[in-house]
């Protein structure tokens, strides 16, 4: 028998691998575990990609994805999960339906539509289904500008749009709707609306072109947080911290859009240099 033996903070990603390694499960993993979590993960598809750009999306056949999420579920257990890069309905349906299954309250959508280098990540007749099945079961929902706009159906230009447009998508059934504003100008203000206020949180803007998977990395920074008891609020606040210090010291890897720094975080707060 194990004695001594520790607990911590279950958190599930269900989303595709990035061959890259600077978004998708790639980035969950690695910010789960930089947050003090256990990572684990559903691939739901694999691409071909790199700084550059998505060259192939294979995706998975929905009984194996069921069978990763079964063997994960059933015997470690699940405290919080996030979803990414669901491509189609059969997909989304299975997860949806699964996340039911075992209990699942904890959920943080990121509704994963367009890459960074603009390669479509989702069948448009998936859109639909994501509304319907993903948004009722979401905990949080994580959508940028233009996601936003997909979901409501109105465009997004000022931080009032932003205020309606997060209203539309919390009358779809998601609990916490938080709206990222960094495809904006300006500071980088996000807000969280719970269906009664909102509350909004800001943060200086980098010039940079190397933020490839900030919205996977946030997503699974917020499940993070979840997992280990936090408020909405507090997991939300501390995602915003970890992601703009991983946009602050983001890595210039090859020759398009680099990754973030999913470290810098962790070596900040402990006072090393996070340049590298």
């Amino acid at each position: 028998m194990q004695e001594n033996r520790q607990t911590i903070p279950r958190v599930l990603t269900i989303a595709g691998s990035d061959s890259g390694g600077g978004a998708g499960i790639q980035a969950d993993l690695k910010t789960i575990t930089a947050l003090g979590g256990f990572g684990m993960s559903v691939i739901t598809a694999l691409t071909a990609q790199n700084t550059l750009g998505v060259t192939g999306i294979h995706e998975v056949p929905i009984d194996f994805v069921k069978a990763q999420f079964d063997a994960v579920a059933s015997d470690i257990g699940v405290d919080a999960a996030k979803t990414g890069m669901l491509s189609n309905s059969d997909i989304m349906r299975t997860v949806a339906s699964l996340v039911r299954q075992y209990g699942i309250e904890k959920l943080v959508v990121d509704p994963v539509m367009v890459a960074k280098g603009g390669a479509k990540l989702i069948r448009d007749e998936a859109k639909e289904t994501l509304v319907a099945e993903l948004l009722p079961l979401a905990y949080v929902v994580t959508p940028n500008v233009p996601e936003a706009e997909e979901l409501s159906g109105i465009a997004v230009e000022s931080v009032d749009d932003m205020k309606r447009a997060a209203e539309i998508i919390h009358r779809a059934g998601a609990k916490h709707v938080y709206l990222k504003g960094g495809h904006m100008t300006g500071d980088a203000v996000d807000i969280l609306f719970d269906g009664k206020t909102v509350r909004t949180f800001s943060a200086p803007r980098f010039e940079t072109t190397d933020t490839h998977g900030t919205g996977c990395t946030l997503s699974a920074a917020i499940a993070t947080g979840l997992a280990q008891g936090m408020t909405v609020e507090e997991a939300v606040s501390r995602a915003k911290e970890y992601i703009t210090t991983a946009i602050r010291h983001s890595l210039r890897i090859g020759g398009g859009h680099g990754p973030t720094n999913h470290m810098a975080y962790v070596r900040e707060k402990r006072g090393r240099v996070t340049d590298v």
